[in-house]
Parts: C-alpha cells; sequence; structure tokens
C-alpha cells in the first residue's frame, strides 16, 4: 500500500510550475482556459465574456475538487491562475477567428482531460481520499470546467456526446491510482496517465471511438 502524501506538502508541489504536479496543474487551467475562450470565441462574444469562460473553465472542475475534499480553493491561494486563464483568454482573442478554433478546442480538451484526470486523483490522494474517490476527484476537477463552459455557451454538453470524452477523464485518474499503489512514485504514475488519458480521447477524434449505446428502448405502443 502507497503511503499517503502529506497535505502539507503538495501545497508547494501543486503551486510550482517546475514540478511534475505544478506543471500539470497550471498546464490543465491554461487549457481548459483556452476551450473556455475558444466557446466565446465561436459566439462572437467580447473580451470580457472571453476572460469570463477562460476563468471559469480553466478553475471551475478544481474549485469543486476542493471543495469536496475540504482543501482550501487553489486559485483564491495563488493569484496566477487567474493570471494563466485571463492569458489564455487574451492569446486566444489576439490570434482571432479561424476555421482552425473548432478543431483546437477538441484538441485542448484532450490534453486537459488526461492532465487534469491526473492531477485531480493526485490532489485527493494527498488528502487521504480512497482511491475510489481519487478517481471521482480526478474525473471531476477535468470535467467540470468543461460541462459549465458548455452550458455557458449554449452547446450540448460532454456527458451528452457518444464518442469518448469523460471516459478519458476515468482512465487517466485510474491509471494514475493504480500506478501509485503499484508503488509508482509520482512523476513515473503520471507519465503514464496522462498520456494514457490523451491517447485514449484522441483515438476517438481521430477514429470516432465510442462506447456502445443502451441496446434497448422504449418501444412505443400503438
Amino acid at each position: 500500500m502507497t503511503t499517503l502524501l502529506d497535505p502539507a506538502l503538495i501545497g508547494p508541489a501543486l503551486s510550482q510550475p517546475e514540478t511534475v504536479l505544478g506543471a500539470l496543474d497550471f498546464a490543465g487551467v491554461a487549457v481548459f482556459a483556452a476551450t473556455g475562450a475558444l466557446a466565446a470565441a465561436r459566439e462572437k462574444h467580447d473580451i470580457v465574456t472571453f476572460a469570463f469562460f477562460a476563468a471559469v473553465t480553466g478553475v471551475g472542475g478544481g474549485t469543486l475538487r476542493d471543495v469536496l475534499i475540504d482543501a482550501p480553493v487553489f486559485w483564491v491561494q495563488d493569484w496566477r491562475y487567474i493570471a494563466v486563464c485571463l492569458a489564455g483568454a487574451l492569446a486566444v482573442w489576439l490570434v482571432g477567428a479561424g476555421a482552425w478554433r473548432f478543431r483546437a478546442l477538441l484538441w485542448l480538451d484532450a490534453v486537459g482531460l488526461g492532465a487534469y484526470g491526473v492531477l485531480g486523483a493526485a490532489k485527493a490522494e494527498a488528502f487521504g481520499v480512497s482511491p475510489l474517490i481519487c478517481i471521482v476527484m480526478g474525473v471531476l476537477t477535468a470535467c467540470f470546467g468543461g460541462i459549465v463552459r458548455d452550458l455557458l455557451a449554449g452547446q450540448p454538453s460532454i456527458l451528452l456526446r457518444r464518442e469518448i470524452t469523460v471516459s478519458a477523464a476515468i482512465v487517466a485518474a485510474t491509471v494514475y491510482v493504480v500506478a501509485r499503489a503499484a508503488g509508482l512514485d509520482q512523476w513515473p504514475a503520471a507519465a503514464i496517465a496522462a498520456p494514457a488519458g490523451f491517447a485514449l480521447r484522441a483515438g476517438a477524434l481521430l477514429r470516432g471511438w465510442s462506447l456502445p449505446g443502451f441496446p434497448g428502448g422504449l418501444v412505443r405502443k400503438r
């Protein structure tokens, strides 16, 4: 059985970009912030809405995770997270329009699902949460911001898409938790888990992978 991380030690690890979890944390925020700004771009919103979409998407999942595991809300403790969100919104605004935007949103989402699935599970692990709930926290961290983004943009939620999306976060979080239980350190566990989640989502984007739907259905009586 792996030793639980000391929550007093994971704070610096999650706020310093040079550490593995810190790098994943800032990368996940930046990626999801960019997807939020891209969603605003699709609807031709103004720069203030760009920033709002970016911030809500970038920190939404992590906020829910921290509230549920009774941790200090990460972006309240460190202003750089909101700064990263605003920078992402400005970058998308400056790049301007283009047919690439929707594809970019999908691929950035894929990166975020892998990175944040691992990050959420790792932080929950640090606060003594059971392995199964660590996986749940990883999925919430990776997906909740995107759900809020889609609702704000009036787009179908990622939960309602047949192609693999949430499953990619489940794989990333699960592989991380299993690797840690097998005795791997954070670096190798994250290095295996995040690409695994990304690869699954990439396969869905490139090859149309999806989970089988419910085989039955309601039959209307005539």
